[in-house]
């Protein structure tokens, strides 16, 4: 990116996360000046806590490397989306940084934007990338969901029988609430969307919808349009989402209005996204890694509200499930699954690498603990064993899939979406249909910052913290025939196999 005059009345607040704040260019079109369709992104630090502009670059270079070298191995070429390191006019940052204060939470203002380095990530801005060229006046719709993780550990080293049978995210929704994070549960279960059965990812999708808490946004032509805030009423949030969406996926507007309007427009828009997640858009094969066998576990979670009411209506047959093995989805699950020991068997492995740097703090830098994140640091990922013979090196390679696995569950896919008419679309590669509509697509992941080597003992904590919870709070209190229920009728479940 050529950074030349930089103008902060230009760019606008996009949001952030816990380490790094994100600004988008506030033009909504990308075809005049290549600057608008990127996003800027800005490292946070606590108040009093200064990096050195060297220490600023090695980390954003770090990101860039780990992204560029491993996760694109991971997903393939066309569905990440590395970025590079700019060094942008000191004044702008500091005066880009006043200008968008009063637009970020409260919540997030304990830590300040870096101002004193000039360094930032330039990306492409996904809520507008698209693979094709379009007609500037199209609009373009962009769904971003984090899908978190879609297994049930299968691992021996697991204490608790729970952590077999209910998927971590469904647990965590209980601790959440009872913390005040969110005012409800939402009926999301990750392991309904990873199923590749288009009943059960439609559930997710609809569930996602209607709780969408941190899991779900949808962006029109770059602007938040739709992020279900939990004090919201949901239904009038849907209608004001099927306002936005009514001319793409009816343009003849030969529809009525009301609440059976507005249920079909959210129905054609979870077919399209469902879809668009079973869909192949990269030629490009993952790298070398060897897929993860999970036939030894469980692909339905007992607290599912969908797996609820199949058993209570004694059903026994569900739609055959399995993701293809080129989708997105698939890729996702896999690189999650390189977390085989669970946290509970990973700890002791973390703290014998630990134990080993206390005596020989030299090794860091040669361990790649910190980088750099190249070639070398992928290819010892490789290795799918877990039988421990004691090693250092056994114990290390664990640990940094892990750190992957934990990457990969708190990452975030992007689907752009914009319509097309039929002779545009004839030579695209990527359409999706709907009942009434044409939409050229484009997916891609986000959010894929290598997890701190630091998190683990957090992680391990957090883990005791929330199975704890859950056993003590939820399932003591639940109707003691389901488990029953699970159990007879758990034949009847389809197991996919990834």
């Amino acid at each position: 990116m050529e950074v030349g005059k930089m103008d902060e009345n230009e760019w606008q607040y996009h949001g952030e996360g816990n380490r790094s704040l994100v600004v988008s260019h506030s033009q909504p079109s990308c075809l005049l000046n290549t600057m608008r369709c990127v996003v800027l992104r800005f490292l946070k630090f606590p108040p009093n806590r200064n990096k050195t502009p060297e220490e600023i670059l090695h980390h954003l270079q770090n990101l860039v490397d780990f992204g560029k070298h491993v996760m694109k191995q991971f997903f393939g070429e066309n569905y990440v989306h590395p970025g590079e390191v700019v060094q942008l006019p000191l004044n702008f940052v500091k005066q880009l940084c006043l200008k968008i204060q009063s637009e970020r939470p409260e919540s997030r203002c304990d830590k300040d934007l870096d101002t004193l380095s000039g360094y930032a990530m330039c990306l492409p801005n996904l809520t507008r990338l698209q693979t094709y060229h379009f007609v500037e006046h199209r609009p373009i719709l962009c769904v971003e969901i984090k899908p978190k993780c879609g297994f049930i550990p299968f691992s021996s080293h697991v204490s608790q029988e729970i952590k077999h049978k209910v998927c971590r995210y469904c647990m965590h929704q209980h601790l959440k609430v009872a913390n005040g994070k969110w005012k409800r549960l939402s009926k999301y279960c990750p392991l309904d969307l990873f199923s590749g059965s288009k009943q059960r990812m439609h559930f997710a999708l609809k569930s996602l919808l209607q709780e969408a808490q941190n899991n779900l946004k949808i962006f029109k032509n770059g602007e938040l349009i739709y992020g279900c805030k939990d004090d919201q009423d949901c239904l009038s949030d849907w209608n004001e989402l099927a306002r936005h969406l009514k001319p793409l996926f009816f343009p003849s507007n030969g529809l009525v209005s009301g609440p059976h309007c507005t249920r079909t427009i959210i129905k054609e828009l979870i077919h399209v996204i469902t879809m668009t997640l079973l869909s192949n858009t990269d030629a490009c094969r993952a790298g070398d890694m060897k897929t993860v066998p999970i036939s030894q576990g469980r692909s339905y979670c007992e607290a599912s509200t969908f797996s609820k009411e199949l058993v209570r209506n004694g059903k026994h047959k569900m739609e055959g499930s399995g993701l293809p093995r080129d989708c997105l989805l698939y890729k996702t699950l896999q690189a999650q699954m390189l977390d085989m020991l669970d946290i509970e068997g990973l700890y002791p492995l973390y703290s014998r690498v630990e134990q080993y740097l206390e005596e020989f703090p030299e090794e860091r830098n040669t361990l790649q603990i910190g980088g750099p994140y190249n070639e070398a640091f992928y290819e010892k990922l490789l290795d799918l064993s877990t039988e421990d013979d004691g090693t250092v090196a056994f114990a290390l390679t664990k640990v940094q899939q892990y750190r992957i696995a934990m990457t990969a569950k708190d990452c975030s896919i992007m689907i752009a979406l914009s319509p097309c008419l039929q002779d545009e679309c004839s030579e695209q590669k990527s359409v999706v249909l709907s009942s009434k509509s044409r939409f050229t697509f484009s997916v891609s992941v986000l959010d894929l910052d290598l997890k701190p080597y630091e998190s683990i003992p957090h992680q391990y904590k957090l883990d005791g913290k929330i199975v704890n919870y859950y056993l003590k709070n939820v399932q003591a209190k639940e109707d003691p025939v389901m488990s029953n229920l699970f159990k007879e009728n758990e034949d009847c479940i389809v197991l996919h196999k990834v």
